[in-house]
Order: structure tokens, then C-alpha cells, then sequence
């Protein structure tokens, strides 16, 4: 699914709009992108019954929990490392590029 077809059913839908084939086609006729009917009758038959407002929150809160997951992960670790020596603050390269593959690995 096209995300610009995504983006038209949430404008109209937060316009208080009937999201439908002929909606969405005018709102991506507006923004200058072709309206394909096909997508634009499968996008609806996706969004049928689902509850936007409850769909928008529960995102949200998934962005909220993903974004505070690496900063919390990375404060435990600046709280468990002891304080580095000078000879420790020359890493080569390569460890330095294992130590950010592991923490996003």
C-alpha cells in the first residue's frame, strides 16, 4: 500500500471526512501525485473498520516505547562501565565500529 494513499485516509479522516475511493483521489489529485482506482478501492477495503483514532494512539505509543528503548539501554551501560583508562581511549576503528554494531544489533 502506497503510503501517500495512507497519509490521504488519515488527512480526511482527521478533516472528519468519509475516507472512500473518490476522497482519496481528490486528495492526491490535490497534493499533484495520479490516483491509481485500484489502490485507492484497495486501500478502503483495508481501512474498513478500523478505528483510526485508536490505530494513531496505540502507534504512538509503540514510537515512544522503540525511541526509549536504545536511550535507556545505553544510560545502564554508561552506569556499568568503569571509568576508562587513557590507554583504553585509543580503541582501534574496529572495535569501536563492534561496540555500535552490538548496540544496535
Amino acid at each position: 500500500m502506497g503510503m501517500e494513499y495512507v497519509y490521504a485516509a488519515l488527512l480526511l479522516h482527521k478533516a472528519g471526512k468519509k475516507v472512500d475511493e473518490a476522497s482519496l483521489g481528490k486528495v492526491l489529485e490535490a497534493a499533484g501525485a495520479k490516483a491509481d482506482v485500484a489502490m485507492s478501492k484497495a486501500v478502503v477495503a483495508s481501512l474498513d473498520g478500523v478505528d483510526f483514532d485508536k490505530a494513531i494512539k496505540e502507534a504512538a505509543v509503540q514510537q515512544v516505547a522503540v525511541a526509549a528503548a536504545p536511550a535507556a539501554s545505553g544510560a545502564e551501560k554508561k552506569e556499568a562501565k568503569p571509568e576508562a583508562k587513557k590507554e583504553d581511549e585509543k580503541k582501534s576503528a574496529e572495535e569501536a565500529a563492534a561496540g555500535l554494531s552490538a548496540l544496535f544489533g
